[in-house]
């Protein structure tokens, strides 16, 4: 026992927790960035380049940091136990919302299917677009085209169809 702590009496009530919604404190998220592990930083870190349009910002033995151009680092890639297992647990996808119109995301489908970058689905959210592909090391990525731009809208969109996933065909783009 802690010497701060003490033992609660048979009939003692703990300390309640406020139900004031000012005290409860909400983390209010600036940025945020994605740590993957992977069998080879550096030969991870070329296919980001080349595939995702990054730059390495930092390097280490065993780490690289890319980033999109906008912060110093958006996905660190770290170097993962020898004979660690692809897929499985963790992460299930990091949806990466483009710019752009409707053309410009077939362009982007188009673009994964000529660097031979595994595609794993395309979808209708009802809120927009997703293009779900893999990295090297078997981690899913999704081009996400917003078709719904007011969030409120967006979350009574996916409360009505329960958070959609319906498969799409759509033809992509080249060049």
């Amino acid at each position: 026992m802690e010497p701060d702590e003490r033992v609660l009496g048979p009939h003692e009530e703990p300390t309640p927790i406020s139900a004031d919604p000012q005290d409860i404190v909400k983390p209010r998220v600036r940025r945020t960035h994605l740590s993957l592990f992977v069998r080879d930083p550096e030969a991870s870190a070329k296919w980001y380049e080349d595939v995702l349009g990054m730059e390495v910002t930092a390097r280490g033995p065993q780490w690289v940091f890319l980033s999109f151009g906008k912060k110093h680092h958006d996905i660190a890639l770290i170097r993962a136990e020898e004979g660690a297992a692809t897929g499985g647990l963790g992460l299930q996808h990091y949806g990466l919302e483009v710019e752009g119109d409707l053309d410009e995301w077939r362009r982007l489908y188009g673009m994964l299917l000529a660097k031979d970058v595994p595609v794993v689905k395309t979808t209708d959210h009802k809120i927009g677009f997703g293009l779900y592909f893999t990295d090297p090391d078997g981690n899913r990525f999704e081009f996400f085209h917003e078709t719904v731009t007011d969030d409120e809208e967006g979350k009574r969109i996916l409360g009505l169809y329960g958070a959609p996933s319906d498969p799409m065909e759509i033809e992509p783009l080249r060049g």
